[in-house]
């Protein structure tokens, strides 16, 4: 092994070649490949020799001109940011973040932007409503009424629904009694009830008082809404609730049609159903409270019902299941309310209290003033749909 001879990676085996004196043909070709071009050396002053061998020219080279000095440029003074204002580049450091006080301007114009000048009270008020709500310092009545919880955001959320999207107008709304026990009939209709949302939402708004609804045995079965309608004032729509409600001096709803009311075909839209045996008279009679004919335009159009499945309503329990134009063929669109214009019209209310004690028991004087309440009702739907220019007007 000490008399072999070591051949250098490019030589090609030649004598001589790989000593380091000049690269190998492999390097020099790997070097045009990748290698850079070599700069050119910059060219010497002073005269040039020419193309010929004679004597170098004579004349003077030009005079290269001095560098003229350059004026500073002045920096723009930049002025201390205003409290909570933007920071300016230099006062954040790479590693700080945005700077609190933008947070706090933006947060404060976003607040100012949605929810208003008095964006603060607001959310104080609030904070406050939440803490008493997980402290559980609120009042709930014997029948489950929040009214607190009712006034902020049950009605909070029907109320744009009805100033926007169905324009409630109302129409004799000084002829509720501002104090007192009175009981509200309406007609029902909508496929859905939400004429009785609308009319609580009106109510309130028009006289500040909380409207009692007395509803059907299946809403009260319901999970969620149940519970849901409990807080927001309903009841169940028995005699002993309804006459003890109106001898506490609350202003009580019914909508005797029932569900004939609401699941009728939209070609008997505005026309009045069976009242029912005229409970609510006889709770009216006992307790001397006045009876205030509603009459509301508007809600037979947000549903109209086509159809009925009878079969499988009754396997869900239910005592129909509506067909619209729009559901179930468009699926969860097909909930979607149209935008009916509305029209509430309550009548002169019809006193209860001239009648003689025992006057609940007579049935001719019930079946009377409960077809009285009724043709009311029914000549103010005429009136009203000859006053409403179009449906959705």
């Amino acid at each position: 092994m000490d008399d072999a001879e070591i051949i250098p990676i490019g030589t090609r085996g030649r004598p001589g070649r790989g000593t380091g004196q000049r690269p190998s043909a492999a390097a020099r070709s790997l070097a045009g490949k990748s290698g850079k071009p070599a700069p050119k050396p910059a060219p010497k002053s002073g005269p040039q020799p020419g193309p010929t061998s004679g004597p170098q020219s004579a004349e003077p080279s030009e005079p290269i001109a001095s560098p003229q000095p350059v004026e500073p440029v002045e920096q723009e003074q930049v002025e201390p940011a205003a409290p909570y204002g933007p920071a300016t580049t230099h006062e954040r450091s790479p590693l700080g973040g945005i700077p609190a006080g933008d947070w706090v301007a933006a947060f404060d114009t976003a607040a100012r932007e949605v929810f208003g000048e008095e964006w603060e009270p607001q959310l104080a008020r609030l904070l406050a409503f939440l803490r008493r709500r997980v402290s559980g310092d609120y009042v709930v009545d014997e029948y489950g009424f929040d009214a607190e919880l009712t006034q902020r955001f049950f009605l909070a959320v029907l109320r744009p629904i009805a100033e926007k999207w169905f324009r409630v107008e109302v129409f004799g709304a000084e002829n509720i009694p501002a104090t007192g026990g009175a009981l509200v009939v309406s007609n029902h209709s909508g496929t859905v009830p939400v004429d009785g949302l609308m009319t609580m939402v009106s109510i309130h708004d028009h006289t500040g008082r909380a409207l009692r609804p007395l509803g059907a045995d299946l809403v009260f079965k319901l999970p969620f809404v149940s519970s849901l309608a409990r807080k927001a004032g309903a009841t169940l729509a028995c005699a002993e609730d309804a006459e003890r409600m109106l001898r506490g001096g609350e202003l009580v709803g019914v909508w005797p049609e029932g569900f004939k009311g609401i699941g009728k075909p939209y070609s008997d839209r505005y026309k009045l159903q069976r009242f029912g045996r005229g409970g609510f008279v006889s709770a009216a009679l006992r307790t001397g409270v006045p009876i205030v004919p509603l009459s509301v335009v508007g809600a037979e159009e947000i549903y109209p019902l086509v159809g009925n499945i009878p079969s499988l309503a009754r396997a869900l329990g239910l005592p129909y299941l509506p067909i619209t134009p729009f559901f179930p063929l468009l699926g969860p669109l097909g909930l979607i309310p149209l935008p009916s214009k509305w029209l509430l019209e309550f009548g002169e209310p019809i006193r209860t209290d001239e009648f003689e004690p025992g006057a609940a028991d007579d049935p001719m004087l019930v079946f009377n003033v409960t077809d009285q309440v009724r043709e009311t009702i029914q000549q103010t739907l005429y009136a009203l749909l000859m006053k409403r220019s179009s449906v959705f007007a």
